[in-house]
């Protein structure tokens, strides 16, 4: 292996301030356990954990060269994922009313419907995307890694959102009685949506 015990810390350290951040991934989460408890939310849990595996196995076999090739790439990208989270929180704001499970490709029952979620939610993640095509490279010499080095990275990036999103998903459980009411949901989406408009502000200005 060419990475060190300290690379992985601080990766992980990254990982969880990537899953700390709210972003669709959250969305999807919250709707599946508020409809459906937390036998709902752990198959898309695994969907995306299965989703943060191959985003980090793009960016070795090229992202990261054409982000260091192509000029203004990454400009781009940054400013599609402004652009999505703020008409992400925008939406969550104007449809403060609306009950969580309305959204029935998220809420739709069943395992195999959960997992395919959680994949189709971290695929199309631009938080996802500006992390690991933008930031991985900086945590890695991407050109100089082994197979062993791939593994390790993809164990991490399993591993610590996955936990985190069923450590989420429980305490929504455990509590989804009282976000089902009108006004707590009312609250919890326009304290999700100025959320996600304040991390595309705070992307724009990075």
């Amino acid at each position: 292996m060419t990475i060190t015990a300290y690379d992985m810390l601080l990766y992980a350290g990254a990982l969880v301030i990537l899953f700390m951040t709210p972003g669709p991934v959250w969305v999807a989460l919250l709707a599946r356990s508020l409809s459906g408890g937390f036998q709902a939310a752990w198959p898309l849990a695994i969907g995306v954990a299965i989703g943060d595996i191959l985003w980090p196995l793009v960016a070795v076999l090229g992202v990261a060269w054409l982000v260091s090739e192509v000029e203004g790439f990454m400009i781009i990208l940054k400013y599609v994922a402004v652009l999505v989270f703020m008409l992400m929180g925008a939406a969550l704001i104007r449809n403060a009313d609306h009950a969580l499970d309305a959204n029935s490709r998220l809420t739709r029952p069943g395992m195999w419907a959960g997992f395919v979620a959680g994949v189709a939610v971290i695929v199309g993640n631009p938080k996802a995307a500006l992390f690991y095509m933008g930031i991985l490279p900086g945590f890695f010499d991407l050109s100089a890694v082994t197979a062993l080095d791939m593994v390790a990275i993809c164990t991490l990036s399993f591993v610590v959102p996955l936990i985190g999103n069923l450590i989420l998903a429980a305490s929504v459980d455990q509590v989804r009685g009282v976000l089902k009411s009108s006004a707590a949901v009312r609250r919890m989406n326009i304290i999700a949506g100025c959320l996600l408009i304040g991390v595309g502000i705070v992307i724009g200005l990075t």
